[in-house]
């Protein structure tokens, strides 16, 4: 048995709390000058735009005192001002939120906002503004806003509101154009690297608002020109329907909004573009994840040690096997003890060879003659890749020629006949 030590209990280190802020985010306006979509003929244009998302709660860790609330410029807009669209992120909840707090400002966001015509879009003169808005982040993440747009629920509405300069919709009295977020998907990288065999998770997730649901999803995998469905999910149907080595969690997707993609012992032949297509009855988001897959070289030099008599000429070989992608980089050096480190150009090479994995190997050989080599020495095989983190580099050492056995015995036979003829000379002139 064992007693506690006595003493107050130490309580937990709480979380920090939640505040609720304005994330004001630079953007430009991809569309036409009086609303519509892109697609429909008009001409298109790149307008200055701003995207203010209201009340986005963000965990406060003690670094926001000096975010302040959005405040609308008090200048009337005309038709060269930016776009200020005020989105309210009240119902839907904003991914990556600190990420986006402070990325503007550093200049690590791209954002884009164009113009959206629903799946199902009503007719008559007067119809609900939807807008998709996609940010993309220096650190690989992106992220797609499905904004609605003022409503106007009659004609004689919309005839006393003040219309946007632009693009000829109602806006507020401060000159904004008021939204609502009421769709969004993210992925926390757009670009993603992994070996051989290992498993690896393409991230996918969305979140609706109350009014909004989910109707289907699909992963796809473009490579080459060529393209594949890996899984896809529609809501009502009996089940889901993957490929092999593939796995989404339904219960997470209908539960949290979490459409991941794992894939599992990943090959040479899985290297390509995934995209995840996610779908509600009005609305249509994807996101494009680059897999590349890279494999580290194993290199060997044989020989480790090289010694030769004189007149003879020895092959080192460098075997460099397994990598991927193809490009690799092999070089050769000498160092002798009162030299520098002194490159060497006279290699040969043999031709890639591709493995059954799909990986690659080449070898790479260096001839040394006893005539012009200088011992000791040591020659390294330097190999680079872009699975390295740094170059590998191999050694094999040249030993100075060794004395044979009859060599010694005739050296020791002379140097004693040297002495007695000295000696006897000496003892002769006494």
């Amino acid at each position: 048995c064992f007693s506690l030590p006595k003493g107050p209990a130490q309580a937990p280190t709480p979380a920090p709390p939640f505040r609720r802020v304005d994330i004001v985010l630079g953007c430009s306006y991809l569309g036409e000058d009086a609303g519509g979509s892109r697609a429909s003929g008009r001409s298109s244009s790149k307008h200055p735009a701003t995207l203010v998302l209201r009340g986005v709660s963000v965990r406060d860790d003690g670094n926001l005192d000096d975010v302040t609330e959005y405040k609308a410029p008090q200048k009337k807009p005309d038709s060269s001002s930016p776009i200020v669209f005020e989105a309210s992120a009240q119902s839907v909840s904003i991914p990556h939120a600190e990420s986006l707090l402070h990325a503007d400002c550093d200049g690590e966001v791209n954002c884009e906002i164009s113009p959206y015509n629903p799946e199902q879009a009503g007719e008559g003169p007067c119809q609900t503004s939807w807008f998709i808005t996609t940010l993309r982040l220096s650190s690989g993440i992106s992220i797609a806003f499905m904004l609605r747009g003022p409503d106007c629920s009659s004609q004689e509405e919309e005839h006393r509101a003040t219309l946007h300069p632009k693009l000829r919709i109602p806006m507020s009295k401060e000159g904004t154009l008021l939204t609502t977020v009421e769709f969004q998907s993210s992925s926390h990288n757009t670009s993603l690297r992994t070996h051989l065999g290992s498993s690896v998770t393409l991230g996918c997730n969305f979140a609706l608002a109350p009014s909004s649901t989910l109707s289907y999803l699909e992963w796809r995998r473009q490579h080459r020109g060529s393209g594949r469905r890996l899984f896809w999910y529609e809501v009502g149907s009996i089940g889901s329907a993957a490929q092999p080595k593939v796995h989404v969690d339904v219960a997470e997707l209908l539960g949290n909004g979490n459409a991941s993609l794992t894939l599992q012992d990943v090959s040479v032949g899985d290297e390509g573009t995934y995209i995840c297509l996610v779908s509600t009855p009005l609305h249509k988001a994807q996101h494009n994840i680059h897999l590349q897959v890279a494999e580290p070289p194993r290199v060997r030099l044989i020989p480790e040690v090289v010694s030769f008599e004189r007149g003879e000429t020895t092959t080192l070989t460098c075997n460099i096997a397994g990598y991927y992608p193809l490009d690799v980089s092999v070089s050769w050096t000498k160092k002798t003890p009162k030299k520098a480190k002194i490159p060497l150009s006279n290699a040969r090479f043999s031709s890639h060879r591709q493995n059954r994995d799909g990986t690659y190997s080449i070898t790479s050989y260096l001839s040394i003659s006893s005539a012009t080599a200088q011992a000791p020495a040591t020659y390294r095989c330097h190999v680079s890749h872009v699975a390295l983190e740094k170059p590998i580099s191999v050694s094999a050492h040249l030993k100075a020629p060794e004395q044979t056995g009859s060599e010694g015995l005739l050296g020791s036979f002379i140097a004693t006949i040297i002495f007695i003829v000295v000696l006897f000379i000496v003892l002769g002139r006494r």
